[in-house]
């Protein structure tokens, strides 16, 4: 009977053959060696045999393994001889693995997500974005809905109070919990620069903007969608001295100062209005763009709306307004991440029912998104991860996945055909 990876605990123990590659994880393995006795302040007897680094290593193998799908999976794996030696791991007990996390630290982990990034080779994008000084951040949050219970039982509330892991209702008329992951996206290495948990409530300080605001850092240039655009936010980001392309809401309110005339490449981009505005309440003039868009129908709670043009508000005052245009397209790219960061990477089943588990589970979710992209030298994609799971349940050879990393990418070319044959009929 041969493994796979179904979403429960599978039918036939685990053998060494099934456990591959963990040479890819060794260069993460030697930077967790400075992590082994964190959390063991109180451990006076010298008797904890499960450590941060032990307990992390466990957690990029269950990721990084499709057949181990439970934590029985991950003792079985943790036994075998050769997985043992590779690990440097004691046997475990299912319950010294759950209570082990409430002495860890989580954030001790962000050094080593940084260092692995910074090996991070920059990738090819639009060369005339090299104009832009400031390092481009593509910023957005995304709700862990099928964590409800887990968020409910960890931030329930005070009694009266809506609990701050509530992010909306359902038809049914149920409460909907979850945690809010607020990101920031570095877009030349596509590598997360930051990233916090909070409910997934967005009001008062777990606020989307209120979370960026609090983090500010100088030299970075933030793309938001709408939800991000508040007076302070962009006159915080000025003081800062970083830089901001963010959409408005389409009944913004602002005094015009300056109308500029359109060039022939802001016009064939589809911008219709470039002007320097003050919004009401700012401090700091910022330019307001918009641009002409095909109306796409977006269905809400009040109706379906649908908009033709988008507003772009940004400090950037002296760049041409169609590059402004091109920064903002860039923002979707994060909502690729976030569906290879859900879908592909581990975060639909957690081995810890703790939120310490889980801020852990993600960052190592983080360091297999970057150890996909050290060996590649791409940016993860699901057919990418896909082609890494048939390699490890032993589906795809060596030499198949060398094939797939070397194919070449003809999407822009495809695109612009696409473009010029349109141009061609008319449209």
């Amino acid at each position: 009977m041969e493994h796979y990876p179904t979403g429960i605990s599978t039918p036939q123990p685990l053998q060494e053959k099934d456990i591959l590659c963990l040479g890819y994880l060794q260069r993460v393995f030697d930077l967790l060696d400075s992590l082994h006795l964190t959390g063991c302040q109180r451990d006076k007897a010298g008797n904890r045999r499960l450590h941060l680094d032990d307990y992390v290593k466990l957690m990029l193998v269950y990721i990084w393994n499709p057949l181990i799908v439970s934590v029985h999976d991950l003792q079985q794996a943790a036994a075998l001889p050769r997985v043992a030696k590779a690990l440097g791991i004691k046997r475990f007990s299912a319950a010294s693995f759950s209570e082990s996390v409430t002495v860890f630290d989580p954030r001790q982990l962000i050094p080593i997500i940084a260092s692995l990034a910074g090996e991070l080779m920059p990738l090819a994008g639009d060369p005339r974005l090299a104009t832009v000084k400031d390092a481009l951040t593509l910023v957005d949050g995304t709700v862990l809905t099928g964590l409800a219970r887990l968020a409910k039982a960890a931030c329930p509330g005070l009694p009266g109070e809506i609990a701050p892991t509530r992010y909306t209702t359902s038809r049914a008329g149920r409460a909907v919990h979850g945690w809010r992951l607020h990101t920031q996206l570095d877009l030349q290495t596509f590598s997360v620069h930051r990233l916090d948990r909070t409910g997934a409530r967005n009001a008062g300080a777990a606020r989307e903007h209120q979370v960026l605001q609090t983090h500010l850092e100088p030299g970075r240039c933030y793309v938001c969608d709408g939800g991000y655009a508040t007076h302070e936010l962009f006159d915080a980001i000025t003081d800062k001295g970083s830089s901001h392309v963010i959409r408005a809401a389409d009944n913004a309110v602002f005094q015009v100062r300056e109308e500029r005339l359109l060039s022939q490449q802001a016009l064939d981009a589809g911008i219709v209005r470039d002007a320097i505005v003050v919004l009401d309440g700012a401090r700091h003039p910022v330019r307001c763009i918009q641009v002409q868009v095909t109306p796409h129908p977006r269905r809400t709670r009040q109706g379906v709306k649908q908009v033709d043009r988008l507003i772009i508000i940004t400090n950037l005052l002296d760049l041409p307004a169609e590059l402004v245009a091109l920064i903002y397209q860039q923002r979707y790219l994060v909502e690729l991440f976030f569906r290879i960061f859900k879908q592909l990477l581990g975060m639909r089943h957690l081995l810890s029912q703790r939120a310490k588990g889980l801020d852990i589970q993600i960052y190592c979710s983080l360091i297999v998104c970057l150890l996909i992209q050290l060996i590649s030298g791409k940016k993860p994609n699901k057919a990418m991860r896909n082609m890494m799971s048939w390699y490890l349940l032993g589906l795809a050879d060596e030499q198949e996945v060398i094939a797939f990393l070397h194919k070449p990418d003809n999407t822009g070319i495809k695109k612009r055909a696409e473009q010029e044959l349109l141009k061609k009929l008319g449209f």
